[in-house]
């Protein structure tokens, strides 16, 4: 019997004169529903894969991790802290800093910063800049020089070139009878790092680690440890197994989602309002199918009747209605993620071909930090919208075809 249902359901599907309206809804529906569940997909992939190329970006440049002394003394140095987290199978890579802020004047513009001090032998280790550092990379801090390495959106913020002179004015200054005056210091541009992150690029300023030492008085103290991670996603559950308990009061550390935290926790945010209300349009097109259905039952009522006068159960009559909803669901799921995984694939592709069109750059990096649109497209979010979606379609056909099982033969026959 359930063929038969199947079968009825089915036909009740096709157009035909006297229910074309009614096979238009239907149809209309379908569209709903694909377009709502293409558009999800593709939002979605489009937030995953901004997410994603921000964050692989940031971990090439950033330190996967930090870790330092409350209070530093005599006896206790960054070598200590070294010798804590080698042979560590999860610690692929670590390197002494020094940062503080400082105001960085050129040519009469002025940028606050912080500036890192870093050892040109170990930091390789712990940063990777790629095809954007200088030739010499590194290398062309050497201590004693104060030479310093600045981002390329910050050095021309400052009008500076390589060679030139930049002041740095540090943020504790010198006491004298005219009272308390700014510690000025010249440092030497000897190269500009380019590493098409706008936020790097706008504030990385590096010098040897020896002069960032001398600029704020530390001795031969540092600010920390940074850490390279071998699985830097799961950064904030590691780290905490690198310290002994009997050191948690004397060591600090903390992982790369402490300084992004909040662009993270805003994206993700982003993502689950942008699920719930395009979410929202599916539920209306799948809702649709309520109508589509009460018509499909009034129109239908002489059939129903004979039906169960031949001997078709309640149930089988609402599995024939259920069915013609859950098919049309199905398909709008179908076409929908069909073409939600096409487009996701395609999407930035799309977006570079107008902009070589147009001539006009429809993804700023000053605002989004990469200079093109990132697509994700995953399959747990595209497995989750469309059951989803199929629930609701489902959801939609309850009241339809408990509507038309409860239809007396009888009453239905009245006036036909």
């Amino acid at each position: 019997m359930a063929s038969l249902e199947t079968w009825i359901g089915l036909r009740y599907l096709r157009a035909k004169k006297r229910n074309g309206f009614m096979s238009f809804i239907t149809v209309v529906s379908i569209v709903g529903i694909a377009l709502g569940v293409a558009t999800l997909i593709v939002v979605l992939s489009v937030m995953n894969g901004f997410q994603k190329e921000i964050r692989n970006q940031l971990l090439s440049v950033a330190p996967h991790a930090e870790m330092g002394f409350y209070e530093n003394s005599l006896d206790k140095h960054w070598q200590d802290l070294q010798k804590l987290v080698k042979g560590n199978p999860q610690v692929l890579g670590s390197a002494p800093y020094v940062a503080d802020q400082a105001l960085l004047a050129n040519a009469g513009e002025v940028r606050g910063v912080q500036i890192r001090g870093i050892d040109p032998a170990q930091e390789g280790n712990v940063a990777n800049y790629g095809e954007g550092m200088p030739k010499n990379g590194f290398a062309a801090l050497k201590p004693g020089e104060f030479g310093i390495l600045l981002g390329k959106d910050l050095a021309n913020g400052l009008g500076a070139n390589i060679g030139d002179k930049i002041t740095v004015i540090t943020p504790d200054g010198n006491v004298t009878p005219a009272g308390m005056v700014p510690r000025l210091k010249q440092f030497t541009l000897v190269g500009v790092i380019k590493t098409k992150i706008y936020e790097v690029d706008n504030t990385l300023a590096l010098t040897h680690i020896a002069d960032a030492q001398k600029l704020y008085r530390l001795g031969n103290n540092v600010s920390g440890l940074r850490l390279k991670l071998a699985d830097p996603q799961n950064a904030p559950f590691i780290i905490q197994k690198f310290i002994p308990a009997s050191l948690q009061n004397e060591i600090w550390i903390r992982d790369w989602t402490f300084q992004n935290r909040s662009y993270f926790d805003a994206v993700q945010m982003e993502k689950r309002i942008m699920f719930i209300i395009l979410l929202l349009i599916i539920a209306v097109a799948a809702f649709n199918l309520v109508s589509s259905l009460v018509m499909a039952v009034t129109e239908k009522q002489a059939d129903i009747a004979i039906l169960r006068t031949l001997g078709l159960s309640p149930a089988g009559v609402m599995r024939i209605f259920m069915i013609q909803g859950a098919i049309a669901g199905f398909l709008g799921t179908f076409f929908g993620v069909l073409f939600g995984v096409s487009l996701g694939l395609s999407v930035g592709r799309i977006v570079a071909f107008f902009e070589h069109l147009t001539g006009k750059h429809l993804v700023p990096s000053q605002i989004y930090f990469v200079s093109y649109l990132p697509t994700d497209v995953k399959f747990s979010d595209v497995c989750m919208i469309a059951v989803i979606s199929l629930l609701l379609a489902f959801v939609a056909t309850l009241y339809p075809s408990w509507r038309a099982a409860k239809m007396q033969p009888a009453e239905a026959l009245r006036y036909e």
